[in-house]
């Protein structure tokens, strides 16, 4: 049938035979054009054009209805196949992240690329804890976010660096004498991810390294949401944070820890694959280099040193 469509919509738009074999986008005859329009109507059971003139027919109204449906399909076709020939291909390109990636990292790169790629709208979706199982089962073309180790099977770029950052309530007394540390917070109750995700894995690594079991305190599933404990006095906290200045929230004082394991970098995964992804490509195309500085980010970075916070 898609013969028969094809030559339909040529005289449709031709209003003619003789006219529509010329307009063919390759060599056809006349009567060949024929055939297929009488092929169509005899599978249809019905007429799609009555003849106004010698050369010129016109749509009956069931030729109208047909074509207003097929003239989208072929009028793009060219495009398409001059897209796919090229590899830019559009559509929608699906990223999982999490909430501080999404809020700190995201925005001006999907503005990059929707300078750069108006054909391709972007969807985000937040998650608690990164899992390369997004990606395997395709619910995913991308997922963006620290990421302990990546499995064969799927490739890795540097996209960012997140800083780890000591988070006290500005009226706690070691706040007040401006250098908090781990050690001086003993005793407090801290405010953590939510048990199972690997941010949790980290704070939990990084209380141990400092001697520091606190007994009692709150788990939230975001950073917004454990600063926001945090500024009520509810305990004090070790957060991610991509500025390396830090978050700036009234009633917070964060102080920024050095050393191994307090720096985090934050990878664009995707799938490996024989067949490219032009969407994920088109995104690496514009992505932020690694940590804010210039260059392309490894492609296979090693994996981060997860020690844990010094400084006590």
């Amino acid at each position: 049938m898609i013969h028969g469509l094809e030559g339909f919509y040529w005289v449709a738009r031709c209003e003619g035979y003789a006219s529509a074999a010329r307009a063919f986008p390759y060599p056809i005859t006349q009567p060949a054009v024929h055939q297929q329009v009488r092929k169509l109507e005899s599978e249809l059971g019905c007429a799609l054009f009555e003849r106004v003139a010698k050369a010129r027919v016109r749509l009956t109204v069931a030729g109208r209805l047909l074509f207003d449906f097929c003239a989208p399909f072929f009028e793009n076709l060219p495009g398409v196949v001059r897209a796919v020939r090229s590899g830019e291909v559009g559509g929608v390109l699906r990223v999982t992240s999490g909430s501080l990636i999404v809020r700190g990292l995201l925005p001006g790169w999907i503005r990059r690329l929707f300078r750069t790629r108006p054909d391709i709208a972007v969807q985000v979706e937040e998650h608690t804890s990164p899992t390369l199982e997004l990606l395997a089962s395709g619910q995913a073309d991308l997922l963006v976010d620290f990421v302990p180790s990546v499995a064969a099977g799927f490739i890795a770029r540097q996209v960012g660096l997140a800083h780890t950052f000591l988070a006290v309530p500005a009226g706690n007394p070691a706040a007040r004498r401006g250098r908090p540390t781990l050690r001086q917070l003993r005793g407090e109750p801290f405010v953590g991810y939510a048990p199972g995700t690997v941010h949790h894995a980290l704070q939990r690594q990084a209380l141990e390294q400092a001697g520091l079991d606190p007994a009692r305190g709150l788990a939230a599933t975001n950073v917004d949401s454990i600063l926001a404990f945090v500024r009520a006095g509810l305990g004090y906290s070790l957060v991610p944070w991509l500025d390396p200045r830090g978050p700036r929230v009234p009633g917070v004082l964060a102080r920024r820890q050095t050393g191994p394991g307090t720096t985090f970098p934050i990878l664009a995964v995707w799938r490996a694959g024989p067949v490219p992804n032009p969407l994920v490509d088109a995104a690496l195309r514009v992505a932020p280099p690694p940590g804010g500085a210039s260059g392309r980010g490894s492609r296979r970075p090693r994996r981060p040193d997860t020690r844990g916070v010094v400084d006590p």
